[in-house]
């Protein structure tokens, strides 16, 4: 999960930058159209490529007996549906009100939360022991 791990800790670091309360972060933007530009490229770059590869590659791979990762990987999924929404509002950047970056903040770290805490805690425990070493051996490819 290690490479999971690394884009996901960029990914939170975008969310914290995101929301109302952030302080400053050296090299970053701090104004509202800054946010909003450095969102959209993160987005472009990182998470878009992120949920597309967890959606067609990762979530395809758990064995379908697994009900509790399952409704898990429903979940997820309509999280980056959502995610996918709120960024692509981001074109828009004279009709985005701070609040709404601050929500898109949360929810991005809610998420990515989710998916370190949850999802891949529930991995662990549900998989055998060869599934989860499959897993990882395709993981080293991410």
């Amino acid at each position: 999960m290690i490479p999971l791990s690394r884009e996901h800790h960029q990914g939170l670091l975008l969310a914290q930058l995101l929301k109302a309360d952030a302080p400053p972060y050296p090299g970053l933007p701090t104004d509202l159209l800054g946010k909003i530009q450095y969102a959209r490229q993160k987005y472009e770059q990182l998470l878009r490529p992120h949920f597309e590869k967890e959606e067609t590659r990762l979530f395809a791979r758990i064995p379908g007996h697994y009900p509790d990762l399952q409704a898990l990987i429903a979940t997820l999924q309509e999280e980056h549906a959502e995610l996918h929404w709120l960024f692509g509002q981001l074109h828009h950047p004279a009709t985005i009100h701070p609040d709404a970056l601050d929500h898109l903040g949360k929810l991005l770290e809610q998420h990515i939360r989710r998916e370190e805490r949850q999802f891949f805690q529930e991995l662990q425990v549900s998989l055998t022991e060869a599934e989860m070493h499959e897993l990882g051996q395709w993981l080293e490819d991410w």
